[in-house]
């Protein structure tokens, strides 16, 4: 084994894929996930895939004594991952205490669990929406934060900040902030998927649940922006591309004495695709049309961004692998899985028996 990593927010959807990834890549891991928007079936999958079953703590971080507990109980932490946070863009913005107060304070505890026990690792699950509206496109490394457009980018913004203090004053712990974009699709055995616990925020599991008949009509937010469409323009990385470059990031700390305490890199495929071509990419995929309708814009929106990943080629070796296409017909696939799982039908709480 090539040491032993905690996993915040395993039981996730980027949590579990990266889980397979690492362990692949033969790290040892434990999962820390209250589950509250996640679920325990995906250790079932992450089981099937790499025939090992995952540990998982069902603890609230935002609870300090909890959360110190996963640390006094695996003495040999070799890194954290931390995903644990909320993510839903409008809700956020309807509810914004509830972001700060579970984003940011899970973040804290983690950190203080860090420094006291010695960990000498750090990755942290941020994103493409601290660069708010951006002067120009691709975005780099080096493109300012601007003014975040919704309470979730703004507490990835602020988590980022902690984390650069925390880095600057700890003399042992070295940190990776990943900035992705858009993750999307599932893992192609279709055993590990997005499985939103409420009505779906992000585009590809609207997208195939329209398909699938589980939601009516799917409404594109806008087409009037300043774009080649009028619609909202993303960089959509597949999930397994983007679990890989949190497997890379802990090599990178791991194997890199002299890295710098804190480094940023954009995780995204370096494509701007719009919400109507990425309709269009999954009817062509699937020989699926949908029933979609064109409406107005949506509060918190960011009107077109993403990525040049130059940095994280060169420096942590990562290559996206998977197309557009791919994306979407394992999106597609792993729906139809679910299909063949008991489940609640009702949207508020679709999960996995």
């Amino acid at each position: 084994m090539k040491g032993k990593i905690l996993v915040t927010g395993g039981t996730g959807y980027i949590g579990s894929h990266t889980i397979v990834d690492l362990l692949q890549h033969g790290f040892e891991v434990v999962s820390a996930d209250n589950q509250s928007r996640s679920n325990a079936g995906m250790l079932d999958g992450i089981e099937k895939i790499t025939g090992t079953r995952i540990k998982n703590y069902k603890v609230d971080l935002c609870n300090f004594d909890e959360t110190r507990a996963i640390f006094e109980d695996n003495n040999n932490i070799t890194g954290v991952i931390h995903f644990a946070a909320y993510k839903a863009v409008g809700e956020s913005v309807e509810n914004p205490l509830l972001y700060f107060h579970n984003n940011l304070g899970s973040l804290i505890n983690v950190l203080k669990c860090m420094e006291e026990f010695d960990i000498p690792h750090f990755v942290f699950s941020s994103s493409c929406t601290v660069y708010g509206n951006p002067d120009h496109i691709p975005v780099v490394e080096e493109t300012p934060r601007k003014q975040a457009e919704s309470p979730y980018g703004l507490t990835k913004q602020m988590g980022e900040q902690m984390i650069e203090a925390f880095a600057a004053t700890n003399s042992r712990c070295k940190s990776v902030l990943l900035r992705y974009f858009n993750p999307a699709g599932a893992h192609p055995s279709a055993l590990l998927g997005e499985l939103p616990v409420d009505k779906p925020q992000n585009l590809t599991p609207v997208i195939t649940q329209t398909a699938a008949g589980k939601i009516a009509q799917l409404t594109v937010f806008g087409t009037d922006y300043p774009t080649r469409d009028g619609s909202c323009i993303r960089d959509f990385i597949h999930v397994c591309d983007l679990a890989h470059a949190h497997t890379l990031a802990i090599k990178f700390l791991i194997e890199n004495a002299d890295a710098s305490k804190c480094e940023v890199f954009n995780i995204g495929s370096g494509d701007g695709i719009s919400v109507l071509e990425s309709i269009r990419a999954f009817e062509e995929s699937t020989g699926i049309k949908l029933n979609y309708k064109l409406g107005e814009r949506r509060p918190g929106d960011v009107i077109a961004i993403f990525a040049n990943n130059d940095k994280a080629r060169k420096l942590l070796g990562w290559i996206p692998q998977y197309s557009l296409n791919d994306i979407m017909s394992s999106a597609w696939k792993w729906e139809q899985y679910m299909q063949t799982q008991p489940l609640h039908l009702d949207l508020r709480t679709y999960r996995l028996n």
